[in-house]
């Protein structure tokens, strides 16, 4: 063999196909990412039993009922996830939080970038950046309608089961309209079911928070299902009341206490905010209605004293709008008594939704508030117990039997 025709030999004993080895490292990070996410809900699965698959012990609080498998989008590709099913509680975990499912985390994304203006073609690159997988212009125009249509499914679901306690509130946000921008409500309400766990009820359009719009948005959650509601809890919003009474006439309302104080407030010197608080939260600090009631009267009286006339009409005039929790067991008074929960829920949908500024029109607006509310009712928010229910129903059963 000619001494020149080695080095080339060598050379072709050598080469590598790089090509084929990268595939095949993505194949090994992929395997070993799936088979040890998979190891973690295992884990995860069989502390929350508080034993092992097969395991036979005292302390077992649950067993299996087979997985159910779940795509995941990753940085090392798709991986395939057989999520635990158990029998007596609902599997919750972190690692599917800590890596959501690109349908989920891409769904407020793409209404968000595409509501921001921007390009379907700079919409490749940031999926491709954010979830490692690119999405086409095609895809993103179809994801859009069916994201579109899924919301608006979830938005008009039945309601199930008594709903004791309902808070409403709603959010003005900006739209454009005929090269103006004018302002649009969402009208939101959550309840608490009556077996204690929160839900997100509905969310809507409403030209302003009057009356037609709350009645309009009641009567939706009526028709949807919505049934045995004892208590109402929102801001003196306008018209709410007269629709609350006229839609569900059975139904009591619950002023707001922090909205009121802020009410009084407003009709104080800034110097005497932290003295009138005190005064204020001393009515709502009493062991029952009657008491708290005698307690108003003598605050209205130093608030005259203290020349401190509006606020003391308005406390007069108002204040036993804030006293109607007391009706209710005392375990549920410091929650029935302000629209708290609500707000927060409020101040995120102003979060995601602050980056657009004016919306295009009111459905764009409201999509993207109701997919926060859609994804927010699938984490633990509602899947935590907010309350203990049996007081409330046991009161009730002891004031029939007496009767």
């Amino acid at each position: 063999m000619d001494e020149n025709e080695k080095p080339n030999a060598m050379g072709q004993v050598i080469q590598i196909d790089e090509a084929r080895i990268r595939d095949h490292l993505g194949e090994m990070v992929r395997g070993t990412v799936e088979e040890a996410l998979n190891a973690m809900l295992d884990a995860e699965a069989d502390r929350l039993c508080g034993a092992g698959r097969y395991e036979r012990s005292e302390g077992r609080k649950d067993t299996r009922a087979g997985s159910y498998e779940r795509s995941l989008e990753t940085k090392a590709g798709s991986v395939k996830l057989k999520v635990p099913k158990l029998r007596r509680q609902t599997f919750e975990t972190a690692i599917i939080e800590r890596y959501q499912r690109r349908e989920s985390s891409v769904e407020e994304a793409l209404i968000e970038m595409y509501l921001a203006g921007v390009s379907v073609r700079r919409v490749e690159d940031i999926t491709e950046a954010l979830w490692g997988t690119r999405v086409s212009p095609g895809t993103v125009s179809n994801l859009n309608k069916k994201i579109y249509a899924k919301i608006d499914d979830w938005r008009h679901r039945k309601i199930e089961g008594d709903h004791p306690y309902v808070f409403l509130d709603g959010i003005v946000m900006k739209r454009s309209w005929a090269g103006e921008v004018r302002n649009v409500s969402l009208l939101v309400a959550i309840g608490v079911t009556a077996d204690g766990y929160r839900e997100i009820l509905g969310i809507m359009e409403g030209p302003k928070e009057d009356k037609s719009g709350w009645s309009a948005f009641l009567r939706h959650l009526v028709d949807r299902g919505l049934s045995g509601v004892q208590l109402i809890v929102s801001d003196a919003c306008r018209g709410l009341v007269e629709s609350a009474t006229e839609v569900l006439p059975d139904t009591q309302w619950q002023r707001c206490v922090v909205h009121f104080y802020r009410n009084v407030f407003s009709l104080v010197p800034s110097g005497k905010v932290r003295d009138i608080s005190k005064m204020l939260k001393a009515i709502h600090a009493q062991e029952d209605r009657k008491a708290a009631a005698e307690k108003m009267q003598a605050v209205i009286a130093d608030l005259r004293a203290m020349r401190l006339v509006k606020a003391a009409e308005l406390l007069e005039e108002s204040g036993h709008e804030t006293l109607t929790y007391y009706g209710f067991p005392d375990s549920h008074w410091i929650k029935l008594r302000t629209n708290n929960p609500l707000e927060r829920i409020m101040r995120e949908i102003r979060r995601r939704t602050k980056v657009v500024g004016a919306f295009p029109d009111g459905k764009s607006c409201l999509n993207l508030a109701a997919a926060r509310l859609r994804h927010i009712a699938g984490t633990q928010w509602s899947t935590r117990k907010y309350m203990n229910m049996t007081p409330l129903f046991a009161e009730q059963t002891q004031g029939a039997v007496v009767a």
